[in-house]
């Protein structure tokens, strides 16, 4: 009997049948967001990324889905208690979309460092008028979570010159560009070093959060955060405090901890926040390139082999084993 493949992402036919054709042992049905919670009870495989309720208890308690390959790296939209505590193998496209997150990433750093918004308001005014910016070169970069967005933006960062320390999980497989990368609990200890701050962690139980109040305080009075992670890593509370006293020079924000950003957030009218709505993987290549990678790992799963990119439930994201020496 074919495998039943349920998708929730957006495909034209065209990539539907492309799915279709990579094995002669599944069947693939488009149900979309208006479709996903009815025809994910009958799936076999689900790949995708439902933004509407799902009802995982019911899946989990069917016993069919075994497989789900979601179309993004973060998996908050499909890491319910249910599923983390079922057999169900979940994967993700973690990496496939770096070079975009360093794109928007440099986009939101520099904007913030030039003083893109100061200058963009100045303009609409019609004010050629000469303001502060600061300066990037010579800064100490933190990069917090050095999965494979962050350390592509370590890459990108690296001719730059500056000094680039970094905190993981899994605190090995350092590149020569990078001084120091240490264990995600030990965060505290480079804080007073850090002039610039990028978050690339996932969104979990311990990440959810982490960037208080208490975090912000011992960072550099001047130091610069810039999150292209999730918005509710970041205590979006203590992070206004923070700006508004000058504490922080400044925020480049891809994500917030409730999106849309509520209109009346003091955010908004900040001259030194760039705000952009979540775009950091956007790419036209995005579907296709999902598709292709898709294609690739349901004929691994078909075949027997584990899928790439499986993830540690528990953690969210693919654990990686530290090399033998």
């Amino acid at each position: 009997m074919k495998k039943r493949v349920v998708l929730c992402f957006p495909v034209t036919h065209e990539q539907v049948a492309e799915l279709d054709a990579c094995s002669d042992d599944i069947e693939v049905v488009n149900a979309g967001q208006t479709g996903i919670a009815h025809e994910i009870l009958n799936a076999d495989i689900f790949v995708g990324h439902a933004k509407v309720p799902v009802p995982w208890n019911q899946v989990v308690r069917q016993g069919r889905l075994k497989w789900i390959q979601s179309s993004a790296a973060g998996l908050d939209h499909c890491l319910q208690p249910e599923v983390i505590d079922s057999d169900i193998v979940v994967s993700s496209v973690s990496g496939l979309f770096a070079n975009q997150v360093a794109e928007q990433t440099m986009a939101l750093l520099f904007g913030v460092y030039r003083s893109s918004l100061t200058f963009f308001r100045a303009s609409e005014k019609r004010e050629f008028v000469r303001r502060p910016t600061l300066d990037f070169h010579g800064q100490t970069v933190g990069i917090i979570g050095f999965g494979g967005n962050g350390r592509r933006i370590a890459e990108v960062l690296a001719p730059w010159g500056n000094r680039i320390l970094a905190t993981d999980k899994y605190p090995w497989d350092k590149p020569d560009y990078v001084e120091r990368l240490i264990a995600a609990d030990k965060l505290n200890g480079i804080l007073p070093e850090i002039d610039c701050m990028i978050l690339s962690v996932p969104l979990n139980d311990e990440t959810r959060g982490m960037i208080n109040r208490e975090v912000l305080s011992k960072m550099k009075a001047g130091s610069v955060i810039i999150n292209v992670a999730r918005g509710p890593v970041v205590n979006e509370a203590d992070l206004i405090d923070a700006l508004s006293s000058g504490h922080l020079a400044g925020a480049g924000l891809d994500v917030v901890e409730v999106e849309p950003l509520h209109p009346t957030s003091p955010l908004w009218t900040m001259d030194n926040v760039v705000i952009s709505p979540h775009v950091g993987a956007q790419s036209k290549y995005r579907v296709p390139d999902t598709i292709r990678f898709v294609a690739a790992n349901l004929q691994r799963y078909l075949r027997g082999e584990e899928p790439l990119n499986v993830v540690d439930k528990h953690l969210g994201y693919p654990a990686r084993k530290k090399p033998s020496v």
